[in-house]
């Protein structure tokens, strides 16, 4: 075997497994202006923070008409005539799905936009057009599909359904079945709004001081990262070389025997 062939080879193996160590962990390149400390005031905000309704959300919107009665009645025109089935849903049913302009299409009122408004003040806003034609209406919004997304070294990586809004950090690892061993306790990375031009938040789990000074709040359409210990990225390149080491040990199996067998001969006396 040539004497040149034998470090080309080991460096083209060290070469692959660079690549791969470099190209295993998500979003671990120009991450720019992460924030690792939330004030006060931006802290209060997330607290009192309510979500707004936004095209191709699904909504479920229910109208009673009270003036049946203390438990109230639902208004036959809304829940079981003309296009009731399709637009107002009961148990079962997907919801409205928002438009892009943004307005929804209901019987009796027609069109009304909610896009841009909470479930209340949409409420509101459906109640009073309702006035027009029932004595004393009242309406219930619901979002129904609030989401954000928990990937890396959890256990369940997927979507986590937001029922109330909003939820906790712990909340959201607990839905994904808690951090795996590997898991980089002191790099999460929670990546909010605009992909084009996210807000990276960086929060370290693993120190009570850094985590009063963040802030644990997480909103619909999150994307929640748990980073890799370096030690993984390194393991997984070993297994990906596995095959080129494998050929390695292959290709050098006869010259080994060649040179053990010639030893042997020489050790014995043998020409």
């Amino acid at each position: 075997m040539q004497k040149g062939l034998l470090p080309l080879l080991l460096a083209a193996g060290m070469f692959f497994g660079g690549c791969a160590t470099q190209e295993y962990k998500m979003f671990d390149k120009n991450v720019n202006n992460v924030e690792t400390n939330v004030s006060d005031s931006e802290y209060e905000a997330e607290m009192s923070y309510e979500y707004k309704i936004v095209p191709g959300d699904r909504i479920q919107i229910s109208v009673f008409n009270q003036s049946g009665g203390a438990g109230g009645k639902l208004n036959e025109v809304i829940s079981r005539g003309g296009l009731g089935d399709t637009y107002l849903t009961r148990d079962g049913y997907e919801g409205l799905k928002v438009p892009k302009n943004g307005k929804i299409r209901l019987p009796l009122i027609n069109e009304v936009k909610v896009a841009g408004l909470t479930e209340n003040e949409a409420a509101e806003r459906l109640t009073e057009a309702y006035k027009k034609y029932l004595r004393n209406p009242f309406v219930s919004v619901k979002i129904l599909d609030q989401r954000l997304f928990v990937l890396g070294e959890v256990r369940k990586p997927g979507v986590v359904q937001v029922p109330h809004g909003s939820m906790t950090l712990f909340e959201a690892l607990a839905y994904s079945g808690d951090l795996t061993d590997d898991a980089k306790r002191t790099d999460i990375l929670v990546i909010r709004g605009d992909l084009r031009h996210p807000k990276i938040r960086k929060i370290n789990i693993n120190d009570v001081s850094a985590i009063r000074m963040s802030s644990l709040i997480l909103r619909p359409n999150d994307i929640v990262y748990v980073t890799p210990r370096d030690m993984k990225a390194y393991n997984v390149a070993f297994r990906e070389q596995m095959p080129f080491w494998e050929l390695l040990s292959a290709m050098l199996d006869p010259f080994v025997k060649f040179r053990y067998i010639k030893d042997g001969y020489n050790l014995h006396g043998f020409h």
